[in-house]
């Protein structure tokens, strides 16, 4: 990817009906370049709406990512609810790669009293499990374990680019609102530059040229994240953020989660572009 393209978690909320096709128009229509399909509550779209969504996006040149359901736990103790698990993952990259979606996000696990090393192999075998299955399918589509915003869930950030670092098919979804719930308050340029020299040290230049990101105002406590907010009812300093990002040449997606989804998305990128006419 040749840039920083910005948009929304879903449907934006200006578009006339609430369907993917329509809602990947609208985002070319506010000049906006990707749109992540939520199938957080479920994978339901059939064979003939992924053709549809493909060829919207195609025509359009929106980008696009899918958000694998919530109800996944790769560190799951019951072997049916680990099986469930594993097969929602493998619909959301499924009907994701047939939409034309460059990357799946995923909840991985929650620790469930386990000894963090002992999940995290869980973990890492599962993904390599997953990995293995798509790829004797032809399914090219990468796998992004996501930055999680509270303590009981598996999802440091350091967590997550180990993962990447060893495991082929995997990249990392960077919710910068979850980091600065969950490690430390990060929300300064110096911390935000370290976050992504961390990303170009484990992963290389190639891991900057391919970010995919999650971003919104987020309100958190003593455990972590709470709920999103819109940026500017939140204390997250995002034009640091776009700072950071400009000055490390980052490409990839930006996908805004914020409960106003367009307005903030727009707001990052109209922040962005002026910081590359002044940087």
């Amino acid at each position: 990817m040749d840039q920083l393209l910005f948009g929304s978690a879903g449907v934006p909320h200006s578009a006339r009906v609430r369907s993917t096709a329509v809602g990947i128009n609208r985002i070319a229509e506010l000049g906006l370049g990707c749109m992540e399909i939520e199938f957080v509550q479920g994978v339901r779209m059939g064979e003939a709406t992924t053709r549809e969504v493909a060829q919207v996006a195609t025509a359009t040149g929106v980008r696009l990512s899918v958000h694998a359901p919530y109800y996944i736990n790769l560190n799951a103790h019951d072997p049916e609810k680990l099986k469930a698990s594993l097969q929602r993952l493998l619909q959301a990259a499924r009907t994701g790669a047939l939409c034309g979606a460059e990357t799946v996000v995923v909840h991985t696990a929650f620790f469930l009293g386990d000894p963090p090393e002992e999940v995290y192999q869980r973990v890492k075998q599962r993904l390599q499990e997953v990995v293995s299955q798509l790829r004797q399918e032809n399914n090219r589509i990468l796998i992004r374990p996501e930055v999680m915003g509270k303590g009981s869930e598996f999802g440091s950030l350091d967590e997550v680019l180990a993962l990447c670092a060893e495991t082929e098919g995997l990249a990392p979804a960077i919710d910068v609102a979850h980091l600065h719930a969950r490690e430390g308050k990060i929300n300064s340029y110096p911390e935000f530059a370290a976050v992504l020299e961390q990303v170009q040290g484990r992963l290389g230049k190639a891991g900057l040229d391919n970010l995919h990101i999650h971003f919104s105002g987020i309100r958190y406590g003593a455990k972590g994240e709470i709920s999103h907010l819109n940026l500017r009812e939140s204390d997250f300093n995002y034009v640091e953020l776009l700072k950071a990002l400009r000055d490390f040449k980052a490409k990839g997606m930006v996908v805004c989660e914020s409960p106003n989804l367009e307005e903030d998305a727009l707001l990052l990128q109209a922040t962005y572009n002026e910081l590359l006419k002044t940087g």
